[in-house]
């Protein structure tokens, strides 16, 4: 392990919905236009707030998560990712200290120690004046470990209420306040049943971003922020650029990647490709299937986009069919779902690719939500019966009509919901469908047999490509 200096800090809050993204958006943008290359990263398994991170930044924004991945890995990450960047911002996920248990394992703070990195904390000063001392304060003793560094106001109503608010977390807490945001609409992002809309899906909501960079210097004190970030302490990691490789002569793996189906960690498509895969991307609402040897389909909002997928006719016939003849299919939440026979959403049937025997249906109504613990038990492609493997879902929709004279379980569900409660994990010949999100650094194998598997594939079928 080698000491580096690496400029860092965490954006963090007393309770989530505070307006850490829109300050963390904001400051990336503030640090875009002075010319600096800014690193993103996102606390916890999140796939949406990292889509609007990156684009802000113009960087691939990373995930940092003390469930799926060990502190080494996630120091490793920060300093392979930002080896060629100015400084790494860290946005954190509810509040400050909420994590699994009552010791807050795996909260944002805990993510702070374990990078050395300087917090500034977003406090919602709707209906508060005095009182935010308090606030801080407390965040302040709760863990004195934890290097508070300075103090982001938002929803600030008027100039009166902002000087009372400086002058009482200067006086009470002794740290500076280096942002105020006024409550403002054009700052807000659209809601789904799942959070924020994903950056990528409709251009139109790009508003926000214009907000957050015209105001971004009037908003943030910058120069601040900047010394705060270079207080951090060199951090314990390998200096060394992320490599990835891609050749022509490993199997060709498509992954469906568009407006339906964007949640993949970089990760694990860095791991697939370091395994000796060679990525083709494929858009699920225009392209047909290309010939691949193995076909990776994340999550995302398959509902959203029904009627245009079932309009796809001709690449759902070709995924039935690449299923059907044994080729290696790994399938995630909304891919899962894009692999039944039908998904119904707001009352409309719409057909999916029917490769597995189930129908899909999606309400408002959350059924998993949160990490998962589970036990390969059953036989399956990509994982060693035995294996605890941990992940996370979060999604709406449930799954009917299972011909289990066809597919069978691979996962034993210990923490989480799954599909049934108590198992995740469809398995029909090389097919491996669940709701469970895994992350490549926490499941080493999945990878290299995925890989595996389809290199096995193309042998069989005797396809050499140039």
């Amino acid at each position: 392990m080698v000491l580096q200096n690496r400029p860092r800090l965490v954006i963090a809050a007393p309770q989530g919905r505070s307006g850490k993204t829109t300050v963390t958006a904001t400051l990336l943008a503030a640090l875009r236009q002075r010319g600096l290359a800014v690193q993103p990263f996102k606390k916890g398994p999140d796939f949406i707030d990292p889509s609007w991170l990156s684009r802000v930044a113009g960087r691939q924004c990373r995930n940092l998560d003390l469930y799926l991945m060990t502190p080494a890995a996630i120091r490793s990450s920060v300093a392979a990712s930002s080896a060629d960047a100015d400084i790494a911002v860290v946005e954190g996920a509810m509040g400050l200290f909420d994590g699994l248990d009552l010791e807050g394992s795996g909260s944002t703070a805990e993510l702070a120690k374990v990078l050395g990195a300087p917090v500034i904390l977003v406090v919602n000063t709707m209906r508060m004046t005095r009182s935010v001392a308090a606030v801080v304060l407390g965040c302040q003793q709760l863990d004195p470990d934890v290097n508070l560094a300075g103090v982001v106001l938002n929803n600030v109503a008027r100039p009166r209420h902002r000087d009372m608010l400086t002058a009482a977390v200067d006086r009470y807490c002794g740290l500076p306040v280096v942002g105020v945001f006024p409550k403002m609409k054009e700052y807000a992002v659209p809601d789904r049943h799942l959070g924020l809309v994903p950056a990528e899906e409709d251009r139109r909501l790009h508003r926000a971003i214009e907000a957050w960079s015209a105001d971004a210097e009037e908003r943030l004190d910058i120069d601040r922020i900047l010394d705060i970030a270079r207080s951090a302490p060199p951090l314990d990691a390998p200096d060394r650029a992320a490599a990835v490789r891609q050749d022509g002569d490993g199997p060709w793996i498509g992954v469906l990647r568009d407006r339906s189906f964007s949640f993949y960690y970089p990760e694990n498509l860095e791991q697939l490709t370091l395994a000796g895969a060679r990525l083709v991307f494929i858009d699920s609402l225009k392209d047909t299937l290309p010939p691949v040897d193995g076909l990776y389909i994340g999550g995302g909002f398959p509902e959203i986009f029904a009627a245009r997928l079932e309009a796809n006719a001709a690449l759902r016939q070709a995924v039935r069919d690449g299923v059907e003849d044994g080729m290696p299919v790994y399938a995630e939440c909304g891919g899962l779902m894009y692999l039944g026979r039908s998904l119904t959403w707001r009352g409309k049937e719409y057909c999916m690719a029917g490769a597995l025997p189930f129908d899909v249906d999606l309400d408002e109504k959350p059924r998993g939500h949160g990490y998962m613990l589970m036990e390969v038990v059953g036989p399956n492609a990509f994982f060693p019966r035995g294996a605890l493997i941990k992940g996370h879902e979060f999604h709406h929709s449930s799954l009917a009509g299972i011909d289990f004279s066809k597919v069978s379980f691979a996962l034993k569900v210990h923490k989480g919901y799954g599909i049934d409660g108590l198992h995740d994990g469809l398995v029909y010949k090389n097919t491996f469908a669940a709701y469970a999100h895994i992350h490549a650094l926490s499941v080493p194998e999945w990878a290299p047999n995925l890989v595996r598997r389809a290199a096995e594939y193309r042998l069989r079928k005797g396809e050499a490509r140039k």
